[in-house]
């Protein structure tokens, strides 16, 4: 990094991969990348200087310093086997991240769910108090309308991706673990032992001067937290929880729409007050790390309290679409069972009828979670399963479909489960049924999200057409 000049990115219109090459931009560097299609994040890193090409062609990589590739990028790309014969360095996402993050007082966001939301209020905090921080997210951050920035103050925020261990690389002056829960088991040999032992050796990394912080309320965490105690010797341990005895307590919780607030306790002293604009109880969550974050940076409660008020979300992450004749759409990432349950928590604190939109991710993921999938929609009033949205290159497993899915869901949460294909059916379903009062939520890691975008276009013109 001290003699590079030029760095390469395969792949860089992800969020993860397009926040750090912003971050390289913004820090003075020459900055190239391909993709496959140009889409709103390579427009928006175009217009800021970086050389976008679509494709992948080894002439890409040629003058550059660094090339940077994520895990979704095969060894035999093109780019990735020029690279190496050029014997240009060749870095994961994670290595290049790691250059910036362990050179600064790292803030690492690590867990199963809430990375994105944790790590975009810790960042918008620490903006609005001017603490200027580089921020590395995988969601673009509501208030602020990006996800990545390179600051000139001495913290630098990012996610800690656990999928394919990557958040290994990591050294970070506060560690955060929200939860941890049985995903992406397909990388380490299908064992959720194996997935217990990385987040321990990622908080044991911790610098010895920090702080390590965990959710204990989070059944998993719970459970290790004698070898997480072990682990984080020279670290300072803090727990959070809201029904576990813990060093930082959530109380006098009270839900509103789209919002909520509870008094925060440190050792059986009231802080004060949090009032949140995102609603849920997995939001109260993200706050209280956030809260302890920055106080651990020097933040007073005050200070803190009131700036994470400001935080209206991250995209993707219980996004408000729309709302046209009293039909509300919503949009989350949400792809695992824990999180389905949360957003649907969160959507039934506004009192409307749920229509639960979800579309699987990898088939993998579908096959290892069936039976918690399957109980995931209690709460929603009607549930509609898209066909299982799948990577390139991913093998169907035999038996793991969205139909045999509907069946167990019907079985095991709500009878009111449907299987519609293909996102142009859901959308004309979901436009012929909706009914003033209802709520829709899509939910996944894919595309579904073009469902609510194009469902809030055709509801926005049918109210035209009535009112002309």
């Amino acid at each position: 990094m001290n003699t590079a000049e030029h760095i390469h990115f395969i792949g860089i219109g992800g969020y993860g991969m397009s926040a750090i090459a912003r971050v390289m931009l913004e820090m003075g560097y020459k900055v190239t990348g391909s993709d496959m299609a140009s889409q709103e994040l390579t427009q928006k890193l175009a217009a800021e200087g970086a050389s976008i090409y679509l494709g992948h062609q080894a002439e890409h990589v040629r003058g550059a310093d660094i090339v940077v590739y994520s895990t979704a990028c095969p060894a035999d790309n093109v780019e990735r086997v020029a690279a190496a014969a050029l014997e240009i360095p060749v870095l994961h996402r994670s290595e290049m991240l790691a250059q910036i993050m362990n050179e600064g007082k790292g803030i690492a966001v690590a867990g199963a769910h809430g990375k994105t939301s944790t790590s975009s209020m810790i960042a918008l905090v620490l903006e609005h108090l001017e603490a200027d921080p580089t921020y590395v997210i995988g969601g673009e951050i509501v208030n602020i309308g990006t996800n990545a920035k390179a600051g000139k103050g001495e913290y630098v925020v990012a996610e800690a991706d656990e999928s394919d261990g990557s958040f290994l690389h990591y050294f970070p002056r506060i560690a955060i673990v929200t939860n941890i829960e049985a995903d992406h088991l397909e990388n380490y040999d299908g064992d959720f032992n194996n997935l217990k032992a990385a987040y321990i050796q990622f908080l044991s990394q911790t610098k010895d001067d920090g702080r390590a912080i965990i959710c204990v309320d989070d059944t998993t965490v719970h459970e290790l937290l004698p070898q997480i105690k072990e682990a984080v010797r020279g670290a300072s341990l803090i727990t959070y929880g809201i029904d576990r005895t813990a060093d930082y307590v959530a109380a006098n919780i009270v839900y509103g729409h789209l919002q909520a607030s509870f008094d925060m306790y440190y050792d059986g002293e009231l802080l004060g007050r949090v009032n949140l604009s995102v609603p849920g109880k997995h939001n109260i969550y993200n706050a209280m790390a956030t809260v302890i974050t920055c106080l651990q940076a020097g933040l007073s409660f005050e200070q803190v309290s009131s700036a994470i008020a400001l935080f209206r979300g991250a995209k993707r992450r219980f996004q408000v679409v729309g709302e046209i004749n009293d039909v509300l759409v919503i949009d989350d990432y949400a792809h695992h069972p824990t999180e389905i349950q949360a957003t649907i928590s969160a959507a039934r604190s506004t009192g409307k009828r749920i229509v639960a939109v979800f579309q699987p991710q990898r088939y993998t993921r579908t096959y290892f979670l069936f039976d918690q999938f399957s109980r995931a929609f209690s709460e929603a009033d009607e549930v509609i399963i898209a066909d299982i949205y799948s990577p390139v290159g991913e093998q169907q497993i035999e038996g793991v479909n969205s139909g045999k899915l509907v069946e167990l869901i019907q079985q095991n949460s709500n009878k009111n489960a449907r299987h519609i294909a293909s996102k142009e059916e859901i959308h004309h379903y979901l436009v012929e049924h909706t009914n003033p009062g209802d709520l829709i939520i899509t939910m996944g890691a894919g595309d579904i999200w073009k469902v609510a975008s194009s469902v809030v276009a055709s509801l926005q013109n049918s109210e035209q057409t009535s009112g002309a």
